[in-house]
C-alpha cells in the first residue's frame, strides 16, 4: 500500500514538472517573439533612416522635398510640450495621491473616486483629445497652443501616475511614519521628509511609463488640430507648435518613398529623446532607491 502511494506521488510530481516545463517553454517563446518583432522593427527603422541623420536634418524645418526636410521645429515643439506635461501632470498626480492616501477618509465617496481614477487609465486617448478641444482649445480659447496640448496630454497620463504614486505611498512601511511622529514631526513634515523620499522610486517608475506614452501620442494632437508642418518654433507656451509624432505622421502618409525614409529618421530621433528622458528618470529613481 505504501509502495502504491509513493508511485502515485511520483506520478503527480512528474506530471507537474512536465506541465511546468511546457508553460516555461510557452512563456519563453512569447518573450522571444516580442524581442524578435522589436528587433525587426528597430532594424528596419535604423536601416531606412540612418542615411538622413545629419546636422541638416536636425537644423531644418519641414519641406515638400524629402532631401531638404528636417525635424527642428517638431523637436523643439515636443520639448516645449513635455516641459508642460511633466510639470503639470507630476505635481497634480503626486498631490492627488498624497491626499487620497494620507488625508482622505476611507468612505464610499473616496473609494468611488479611486475606482474611477483607475478606470480612466483605460480610456482611449482620442476621448481626452475631444475633452481638451472642448475645454482648453475652445472654452478657454487656448487654440492650438503648447499650453492647450500640454494640459490635454497631462489629463491623459494623470490616472497612470496617480495610481502608481498611490501604490508607492501605500508601500512605505508604517514604522517609518511612526518613527517620524515619535520624533515630534508633524504630518506634513513626515510626508515631505519621510514618505515621499521613500516612495519616489515607485512614483518615478509609473511616471516614466506615462511620459513615454505622452511623447508618442498622436490622436489628441490630431483632434486639437495641431499642424503637421510648421516653419517656425514656439517662443512661449501660448504659441502654435508641431510635435514629432505629427511630423512623422505627415511624412508616413505621403506617397513618395523617400519621405518614408525621412519618417524613419524622425522615429530614431523620437526614440533617442525618449531614451534620454527615461535615463534621467531612472537615474533619479536609483539615487533615491539607494538611500531608502
Amino acid at each position: 500500500m505504501k509502495h502504491i502511494n509513493q508511485d502515485n506521488v511520483l506520478k503527480k510530481m512528474s506530471s507537474r514538472l512536465a506541465v511546468n516545463q511546457i508553460f516555461r517553454a510557452l512563456f519563453f517563446l512569447a518573450t522571444l517573439f516580442g524581442l524578435v518583432v522589436l528587433a525587426v522593427l528597430l532594424y528596419r527603422v535604423f536601416t531606412q533612416g540612418i542615411g538622413y541623420l545629419d546636422l541638416q536634418f536636425l537644423q531644418s524645418v519641414g519641406s515638400r522635398f524629402p532631401e531638404k526636410a528636417g525635424i527642428y521645429a517638431a523637436l523643439i515643439g515636443s520639448l516645449w510640450l513635455m516641459a508642460v506635461v511633466v510639470v503639470v501632470s507630476f505635481i497634480l498626480a503626486v498631490g492627488t495621491a498624497i491626499y487620497l492616501e494620507e488625508y482622505a477618509k476611507q468612505n464610499k465617496v473616496n473609494n468611488f473616486i479611486k475606482v474611477n481614477i483607475s478606470n480612466l487609465a483605460g480610456v482611449p486617448s482620442v476621448v481626452f483629445g475631444l475633452l481638451g478641444l472642448t475645454i482648453f482649445a475652445r472654452m478657454f480659447a487656448l487654440g492650438q497652443s503648447v499650453l492647450a496640448a500640454g494640459l490635454t496630454m497631462s489629463l491623459l497620463i494623470l490616472p497612470v501616475i496617480i495610481v502608481a504614486a498611490q501604490e508607492a505611498i501605500r508601500a512605505v512601511p508604517k514604522d517609518l511614519r511612526d518613527a517620524s511622529y515619535a520624533m515630534g514631526a508633524t504630518k506634513w513634515q513626515t510626508i515631505i521628509r519621510v514618505v515621499l523620499p521613500a516612495a519616489i522610486p515607485g512614483i518615478l517608475t509609473g511616471s516614466i511609463l506615462a511620459f513615454s506614452r505622452a511623447i508618442g501620442e498622436t490622436a489628441p494632437l490630431v483632434v486639437l488640430g495641431v499642424p503637421t508642418i510648421l516653419l517656425f518654433t514656439p517662443a512661449s507656451i501660448m504659441d502654435t507648435f508641431t510635435a514629432l509624432p505629427m511630423q512623422i505622421y505627415d511624412w508616413t502618409r505621403r506617397p513618395q518613398a523617400a519621405f518614408h525614409d525621412v519618417a524613419s529618421a524622425g522615429i530614431i530621433i523620437l526614440l533617442l529623446l525618449l531614451l534620454f528622458m527615461n535615463s534621467v528618470a531612472v537615474f533619479i529613481r536609483n539615487k533615491f532607491q539607494n538611500r531608502f
